[in-house]
């Protein structure tokens, strides 16, 4: 049987949200309709807000649907009207949402430089928006945003942080991290794909990106993705029971990553030293690129990724490693398994198996040939 462990590209949709997606595909109204059909559908949008907003601490008035998170990362850093700060390490939603941004340093463990951003923010002719992710996608370092948000507002700048990757991992709440927009997405924890929410703080305007019907109190037209949003609902109902589930996956990570080490003590494991999602395990094999592991455990049945989904098809080094420090070839020879509510024990033992064997075929150069196109 083939083993998924690529949680943070996109988790096996779960049960409770395909029930809810089913009920809602046989809503024929369109939600910005009076009648009742408009009404029934327009009460499933609403209902789902209310469940999101409750799982992330937020008034439900401030979430704004999207397609997902890399529109709502668009809608943020766009609709601001301000400068830009970014850190060194933001997805490329993030990083290429604006063709200017400033970028604030991460240290060795890939924790961004507070200091670093005190500097930049001084230096500031006009107040900025700050934009830095609650866990990175690829190592699963946890970035300290309540101190990046004091910092910020310090200096009267907002403050956007990308939480895909954290709703359903660990604690979440808008309130409680005191930032101006969040970014969130479905399919991250077993949601449907295509469909997320930008959080904007009560009193915040933003220009908006998408125009057109108005829908979303003018935040974000276009036709509600009703059966997309309902299955974000159902998801984002099961969040707290994820997150209590975490430690399971802490286990399990740490038991990967001693074995790895065990069998492979030049292996580099990425952001070890920080804190990091329960899920995730960045891991570097010298002298072999992530595209011929991933081939080989593909190959073998196993799931993995070379980083980020959205840029695994590209043949470069990770962007977040080198900005930890990494060499290019380092960079170029790291994968990310990342674990989830249907990973067992068997899984993490078939690729600590897998892997390992790669790794010892690595010195006797019995390696896949690695694609050139």
């Amino acid at each position: 049987m083939d083993v998924y462990l690529d949680y943070n590209a996109t988790a096996p949709l779960r049960p409770e949200v395909a029930s809810a997606m089913t009920a809602a595909f046989a809503l024929c109204g369109n939600a910005s309709s009076v009648h009742r059909f408009g009404r029934l559908a327009r009460r499933a949008v609403e209902d789902a807000r209310e469940t999101i907003a409750v799982s992330v601490n937020a008034a439900a008035a401030e979430i704004v649907f999207t397609s997902g998170g890399t529109e709502a990362n668009n809608l943020a850093l766009r609709g601001s009207g301000r400068p830009v700060l970014i850190s060194s390490i933001e997805h490329d939603s993030v990083r290429a949402a604006r063709d200017d941004p400033g970028l604030i340093r991460v240290d060795s463990n890939g924790v961004v430089d507070l200091a670093h951003l005190e500097e930049l923010l001084n230096a500031a002719e006009t107040p900025l928006l700050v934009s830095v992710m609650l866990a990175n996608n690829e190592t699963g370092v946890v970035q300290p945003i309540d101190q990046v948000a004091a910092l910020a507002k310090q200096f009267g700048a907002l403050v956007h942080c990308d939480a895909v990757q954290a709703l359903g991992k660990i604690p979440l709440s808008f309130a409680g991290l005191d930032v101006d927009m969040m970014s969130l997405s479905a399919h991250k924890l077993g949601g449907p794909q295509g469909v997320g929410a930008l959080i904007i703080r009560d009193g915040l305007n933003l220009v908006p990106v998408q125009r057109g019907g108005g829908q979303e109190r003018g935040r974000r037209a276009g036709t509600e993705n009703i059966a997309g949003i309902a299955g974000f609902g159902a998801a984002a109902a099961l969040a707290a029971q994820a997150v209590e589930a975490a430690p399971e996956l802490v286990d399990m990570r740490d038991h990967i990553e001693a074995r790895l080490r065990a069998a492979v003590p030049d292996a580099i494991i990425y952001g070890a030293e920080a804190s990091r999602l329960p899920n995730t395990v960045c891991i570097g094999l010298p002298g072999v690129t992530n595209e011929v592991q991933v081939m080989a455990l593909d190959l073998a049945g196993v799931a993995i990724s070379a980083g980020s989904a959205c840029s695994s098809g590209k043949l470069t080094p990770s962007h977040v490693l080198q900005a930890m420090g990494a060499s290019d070839d380092a960079a170029a020879s790291a994968i990310r398994v990342s674990l989830g509510w249907q990973t067992s024990a068997g899984d993490c033992e078939r690729f600590i198996e897998t892997w390992t064997a790669l790794a010892k075929r690595r010195e006797s150069c019995e390696l896949p040939e690695q694609s050139v196109a």
